[in-house]
């Protein structure tokens, strides 16, 4: 199993020092805030079918596009928020992508038109970024499998917001609109803030180390943590080019299936409340904060077989939304959609924990957030277009197409290398 190591021009061995990890608690804390704050950003998107008419747009055309709003801005923002991050500080940072939450659910909370909600959006996706600079903290920090596993972690709280929030908006509906519930939301970030300004700033990346995209940093660390690395280190660029492309086609690959969900699920079952829904919604994610950790187990030291399988899932998951008519159906469905979730959620933290080693955390970490948001992005117009055109069944076909694209893609060198390794002779012993 090949994993993204990194190439030395030089054979020198690598000297190390002790990095100052962090404590269980204190990376515990980092995924608990992450949650409180992408409470809103999470789970209120989906209900936007419902916000829209109160703005303006009777048949929430705009769904799909404003769906994705913050979404590339913030990708946009990314890269530079994360080489802002290594700079200045990750903590500095990080505090500032909260606050910028906060300002941004207080305008769209009481946004009186369509323009001043979407504007509301793109200041969440500028000022946002919390998932990239809570990665990027930790990324300082850690490292190896202690990294991955607290990447798996802080995939854990994102999948919690999504399996908690939709279900607290839908109950919370019948008394408080999705729209105004974003200017009560707004105080979880600030809650947030609070907390994590009590955690350390990680110290500097090592001497030598290497932007997200490859190149080095603008100034040199004095005071290195982690491996010293010699002045002619240079890490392989062909497994992070892999990884960015792995994560925009995974995210492309879910996401389409988002902005629309509620919609088909009135379209296939009729009379279906918004809790129920909201469930629904919820179930994927719910599967991976049961399974995550054990997937991580498993699949650490073989992350690409993972990606190759939780693509398949992903693909049967999509195809069969289309298919489902029942309550029991469309439950068997979600369910493995969200096995298919879970493998990618975790084996691409793997990748990306393996790519960490010799390059400053804030750019990488912005960088692959940058391609994240891009498969989002692009996903929320496919499935905007495709609903339009064809009805809310098309995005599933699209993101089915680009799963099994991507899936088979990943497998082919995989069953390629099993092939070769079966036909060759056995070494006399």
């Amino acid at each position: 199993m090949s994993t993204a190591t990194s190439r030395r021009t030089e054979p020198a061995v690598v000297e190390t020092k002790a990095r100052p990890a962090l404590a269980r608690r204190q990376v515990h804390a980092v995924a608990g805030c992450y949650f409180v704050a992408s409470f809103a950003a999470l789970g209120l998107p989906p209900y936007l079918t419902e916000v829209l008419p109160e703005l303006g747009d009777g048949a929430a055309r705009w769904a799909g596009l404003l769906y994705v709003v913050p979404t590339l801005f913030g990708a946009l923002g990314a890269p530079l928020w994360g080489r802002l991050a290594d700079r200045f500080g990750r903590k500095r940072l990080l505090l500032r992508a909260q606050l910028g939450l906060a300002a941004a659910f207080l305008l769209a909370g009481w946004a009186d038109s369509l323009a001043t909600f979407a504007a509301a959006l793109v200041v969440q996706g500028v000022l946002g970024g919390t998932f990239a600079a809570s990665n990027g903290y930790l990324g300082a920090a850690l490292e190896g499998h202690a990294l991955s596993r607290a990447l798996t972690l802080m995939q854990g709280s994102a999948r919690a917001a999504l399996v908690f929030a939709p279900i607290v908006v839908g109950a919370l509906t019948p008394w408080l609109s999705p729209h105004r519930q974003y200017a009560l939301l707004a105080v979880l970030p600030l809650a947030a803030a609070l907390m994590l300004a009590k955690l350390p700033e990680p110290d500097a990346a090592p001497v030598g180390a290497v932007q997200g995209d490859g190149t080095a940093p603008g100034a040199e660390v004095t005071e290195p943590s982690g491996p010293v690395l010699p002045a002619g280190y240079t890490p392989d660029a062909r497994p992070l080019r892999a990884l960015y492309a792995l994560e925009f086609a995974f995210v492309f690959s879910t996401v389409i299936s988002f902005p629309y969900l509620i919609s088909l699920i009135s379209q296939q079952l009729p009379g279906t409340g918004p809790l129920v829904s909201g469930v629904l919604f919820a179930l994927p994610h719910l599967c991976y904060l049961v399974a995550a950790m054990g997937v991580h187990r498993a699949f650490r030291n073989r992350p690409r077989t993972g990606i190759a399988l939780g693509f398949g899932c992903i693909a049967a998951g999509l195809a069969g939304h289309g298919l489902a008519g029942s309550l029991a159906s469309f439950i068997a469905v979600r369910l493995v959609l969200g096995a298919g979730l879970t493998l990618g959620l975790v084996c691409l933290s793997v990748l990306a924990a393996d790519c960490a080693k010799g390059r400053a955390p804030g750019g990488l970490f912005g960088s692959i957030e940058f391609f994240s948001k891009a498969g989002a992005v692009a996903a929320g117009v496919a499935a905007t277009a495709g609903n339009d055109w064809f009805g809310p069944v098309a995005p599933l076909l699209t993101g089915t197409a680009i799963a099994v694209a991507t899936g088979l893609a990943t497998a082919a060198p995989l069953l390629a290398r099993t092939l070769r390794t079966r036909r060759s002779p056995r070494c006399p012993r």
